[in-house]
């Protein structure tokens, strides 16, 4: 990878994914949305991993990252929309969305 700043920010993306991971192992939906430290935990952690893939997307736009505009739109939307923020879109981008965001960046960090 030729810069630096985009492997930096990539390194931050697989941290956080790793520690949403951590937080929410062992639960369960139910079980996610009734821990309100670790939803603010993982909400945290969402807005980072959508911060950086904005600065990589200003840095590099045609990176090959799934979804990449949509990871930076559910940052916007959970710093500026909060309230329309549903705890069942937010188990869905864990379960659904992030491994293949953590496959993905795994992947660029090892070019």
């Amino acid at each position: 990878m030729q810069d630096e700043r985009i492997k930096v920010w990539l390194e931050d993306i697989r941290m956080a994914i790793e520690e949403i991971n951590d937080f929410i192992r062992g639960m369960d939906e139910y079980n996610f949305e009734n821990d309100l430290k670790t939803r603010k935990a993982v909400e945290r952690n969402i807005t980072i991993i959508g911060e950086a893939m904005d600065r990589i997307l200003k840095s590099s736009p045609g990176i090959a990252i799934t979804d990449s505009r949509k990871i930076v739109n559910t940052r916007n939307r959970i710093m500026h929309g909060y309230e329309s923020v549903s705890l069942n879109s937010v188990w869905l981008i864990i379960q659904n969305s992030l491994p293949v965001l953590y496959k993905e960046v795994k992947e660029l960090l090892a070019e």
